[in-house]
C-alpha cells in the first residue's frame, strides 16, 4: 500500500480570553514572528510534505492572509473559518482534507514540537488508525466533588496533548456525530464514534501557550 498523504489541521481560532490583551495569542509576536508561524513551521521542517490547512476565526482570515503575503509565508494553504467551539473548527477544517490522507490536528499555540515526534505521530497514526500522544502526571492529582477531594492513582492518569493523528476515514466518520459539550479533544469525537484509542508517549516540553507565564516561558526558548 502507498503511503498516503500527510495534512495538519492547525487550529487556531481561539479568542485568547486567558492571555489578556487585544491580540489572540496565536498572533502575538515572539522573535519576529507570530506564534502560530512557529507551530507551523515545524510541520514545515518534516522530511516529507505536509499539507496545511489553518483554522482561524472569520474576523481575523485577512489579518492571516496579509501577514502571509507580506512576510512570504504559506503561498499554498487553505483557511477554514473558525466555528462556535473547537468541535466545529475541526469540522469545518476536515472539508478540505482528501479521502486516503493521514491528517495531525495540532493547537496552533504548541509551537515546541519537534520534527522527530511530528514524524513519530504521523508513522503511529498511519498505521493503527490513530495515535494520541499522552504523559504521565508528576503531580499528585486530586479529583474535587463538591467541597471534598479525592486523590487518584497516578499510575493511571494521563495527560493528553496534540498532534492527535488519524486516518482521514476515521476522523471524517466520526465528525459526522452531533456535537457533545464533553467532547474536548478530536480523540473523544472519535472515541464516542467507537473507535478504541492508541495512547503513545508525548512530548514533555510540549506545551500550550495560554496564559501570560506560558507566553514569557515562550519567549525565552523561541527567542
Amino acid at each position: 500500500m502507498d503511503a498516503r498523504k500527510k495534512y495538519a489541521i492547525i487550529v487556531a481560532a481561539g479568542s485568547g480570553t486567558r492571555m489578556g490583551g487585544d491580540t489572540p495569542k496565536q498572533f502575538i509576536g515572539i522573535g519576529g514572528k507570530p506564534l502560530l508561524r512557529h507551530t507551523i513551521e515545524r510541520f514545515l521542517s518534516l522530511s516529507f510534505p505536509v499539507g496545511i490547512i489553518v483554522v482561524v476565526n472569520q474576523e481575523k482570515k485577512e489579518y492571516w492572509k496579509d501577514y502571509c503575503r507580506q512576510s512570504g509565508f504559506l503561498e499554498r494553504y487553505a483557511i477554514p473559518s473558525g466555528g462556535i467551539t473547537r468541535f466545529h473548527s475541526v469540522q469545518n477544517a476536515l472539508q478540505y482534507l482528501p479521502d486516503d490522507s493521514v491528517v495531525a490536528v495540532h493547537d496552533g499555540v504548541r509551537p515546541f514540537v519537534t520534527a522527530e515526534f511530528l514524524e513519530k505521530m504521523f508513522t503511529a497514526g498511519e498505521e493503527m488508525g490513530n495515535a494520541i500522544p499522552a504523559i504521565a502526571p508528576v503531580e499528585t492529582v486530586r479529583e474535587v466533588s463538591g467541597p471534598e477531594s479525592y486523590v487518584l492513582k497516578r499510575d493511571d492518569i494521563r495527560l493528553i496533548q496534540t498532534p492527535q493523528v488519524f486516518r482521514s476515514e476515521v476522523i471524517k466518520a466520526a465528525y459526522k456525530l452531533p456535537y457533545d459539550p464533553a467532547f474536548t479533544d478530536d480523540a473523544s469525537v472519535v472515541e464516542a464514534a467507537g473507535w478504541r484509542i492508541n495512547l503513545v508517549e508525548g512530548l514533555k516540553y510540549n506545551i500550550k501557550i495560554t496564559t501570560p507565564e506560558d507566553l514569557a516561558l515562550a519567549r525565552l526558548r523561541l527567542e
